[in-house]
């Protein structure tokens, strides 16, 4: 839409810029003729600075899109790892990433067409591999590792 926008005021500006050219051949510099070009070389600058910003952020969201696509792939290479340290079984690393999700144990257990006391089983085994004492603790040990923190 914005594009749309510049666009239609770059036209503008060409007919400005159209109709003072023709007027000073025809009439001769004024000072009517000098506010008017005035004004059509302020249109023209302006557009061509929207036409920079609309260029400059479609260009800052696709680097945005490509350091969430980033950190997506850094959380998946983390759980990956973390799984890996603590030697979870398939059964148990697919429980845990359910419950990384947020999914509660009914959940998991439809997901996974299994018993919700198996589930149960298996997360308090993900929990002591893990060294945590709950859901909110596994998901703390990830968030931890990747929330930068700064010296205050």
């Amino acid at each position: 839409m914005i594009a749309v926008i510049v666009i239609l005021q770059l036209a503008a500006t060409l007919f400005f810029l159209v109709d003072f050219a023709g007027d000073l051949r025809a009439d001769g510099p004024g000072a009517h003729l000098i506010a008017e070009g005035g004004a059509a070389v302020a249109l023209l600058v302006g557009v061509l600075f929207g036409a920079g910003q609309v260029r400059w952020l479609a260009l800052r969201a696709r680097q945005d899109e490509a350091a969430v696509a980033a950190s997506k792939g850094a959380l998946a290479d983390l759980v990956r790892l973390r799984f890996a340290e603590w030697r979870l079984t398939a059964a148990e690393a697919d429980v845990a990433l359910f419950a990384l999700k947020g999914c509660d144990v009914a959940e998991i257990a439809a997901l996974r067409g299994a018993a919700p006391g198996t589930v149960r089983a298996q997360l308090a085994r993900v929990y002591a591999k893990a060294a945590v004492k709950s859901q909110s603790g596994l998901m703390a040990l990830f968030i931890e590792e990747l929330v930068e923190t700064r010296p205050g």
